[in-house]
């Protein structure tokens, strides 16, 4: 059995939104052997880190960053599981009232120092939160559990 990690911090719902598409597309019943757990940044810490064979993060973009929630969790997890995470398979989804760049930039340069190992392409929802960017959030979802699921990561 493989553990997926799905953390997200949402203000206005948008971002949570997001992470329960990513849920619905890992949780996809033709994949078998993953258990997925979805944590607000404020209530996942280093053991799930720990439990977790990949991760998906999710943020807001606040003033061209990460959110101040993602930020708080990744501070708090990173020396704690420091040297006990070899190589995490990662994604990001970012919801973005701008370019969501700056966000994209920030977790990037933390998760390299974890490390984590980006295996998906970022998914960023510019402006208002689609039917089609809910839909890519689920795809995302299902292509990184089913990459763990078949152990290509």
């Amino acid at each position: 059995m493989q553990n997926l990690l799905i953390v997200y911090h949402s203000q206005s719902g948008n971002t949570q939104r997001m992470a329960e598409a990513a849920l619905a597309g890992a949780s996809n019943e033709l994949i078998e052997g993953i258990e997925v757990r979805l944590l607000a940044a404020r209530d996942a810490g280093p053991d799930d880190l720990l439990w977790a064979d990949g991760l998906l993060l999710g943020t807001p973009e606040n003033f061209g960053y990460m959110s101040g929630g993602m930020k708080d969790f990744l501070d708090r997890t990173f020396y704690p599981v420091e040297g006990k995470i070899l190589s995490l398979p990662y994604a990001v989804f970012i919801s973005a009232g701008n370019d969501g760049s700056g966000a994209l930039r920030a977790i990037r340069r933390i998760a390299n120092g974890y490390p984590f190992k980006e295996v998906q392409e970022p998914l960023i929802a510019k402006g208002e939160l689609t039917k089609a960017h809910l839909e890519s959030c689920e795809e995302l979802g299902m292509t990184l559990a089913a990459g763990l699921d078949a152990k290509i990561y």
